[in-house]
């Protein structure tokens, strides 16, 4: 049994490496491609339009009200970057129970990947809302002796991220593993379901603290003057 799929080796030379890791995690992003073309072929803005464009546009209103609630006003600006982390975590957990196939997910590279990618979101968007110096004077807030504490939350709050989802999704996998050897077939199924149920939260989880971070660097501070009036 692998405890992930760094372990599996497909092409190995000198300092490079071709991993299941790698291979799956540009497989999930082929699909992801294509089932993006596929979907959003036939787009219509007459009154006639096909029921995947009818589930598209649920999905991405319902998006757009989430990342609203939680403070992101301009929500299509966000709309490509969380949504997407959301679908790849999503079909990474769904892919699961595919025979032979490991979820990337399950490699701590893959994680740190995708918390590296909300580590270096949260600047870009705050720089982009608020420009580079006001972004920076947020670090200091409410004073200077608050810099190394804000820095420390932000490379903190960027492990966890990566170890909150790697554990969940690595310990999912191998309790399946675990019961496909010393149990009956129906309960691994039973257990492959709820897995796939709490992959599905994981990637809601994921993608709700990516856009709490994002809210957060955004917000611009409004002065007391100009937010009493």
């Amino acid at each position: 049994m692998r405890l992930s799929p760094d372990e599996l080796v497909f092409w190995h030379h000198g300092f490079f490496k071709l991993n299941a890791t790698i291979a799956y995690t540009w497989a999930l992003m082929l699909v992801l491609v294509i089932g993006s073309k596929w979907a959003t072929r036939r787009l219509s803005s007459g009154p006639k339009r096909s029921r995947t464009q009818d589930v598209l546009e649920i999905l991405v209103l319902a998006m757009e009200k989430q990342m609203e609630e939680l403070g992101l006003k301009d929500s299509k600006a966000y709309l490509g970057f969380l949504g997407t982390l959301f679908l790849f975590v999503a079909l990474a957990s769904l892919s699961s129970v595919a025979p032979g196939f490991d979820p990337p997910t399950a490699s701590l590279s893959t994680t740190t990947a995708l918390a590296l990618c909300v580590f270096v979101a949260v600047p870009f968007f705050g720089i982009s809302k608020q420009g580079f110096g006001a972004y920076l004077k947020t670090y200091t807030k409410p004073t200077i002796i608050m810099l190394p504490f804000n820095v420390i939350s932000e490379l903190s709050r960027t492990l966890a991220l990566a170890v909150r989802l790697f554990g969940n999704m690595m310990s999912g996998a191998m309790i399946v593993a675990i019961l496909l050897t010393i149990t009956p077939f129906v309960f691994p199924v039973l257990m492959t379901v709820l897995g796939l149920l709490t992959g599905m939260v994981q990637a809601y989880i994921f993608s709700i603290l990516a856009a709490v971070y994002i809210a957060a660097a955004t917000r611009s501070r409004q002065p007391a003057a100009k937010a009493a009036a």
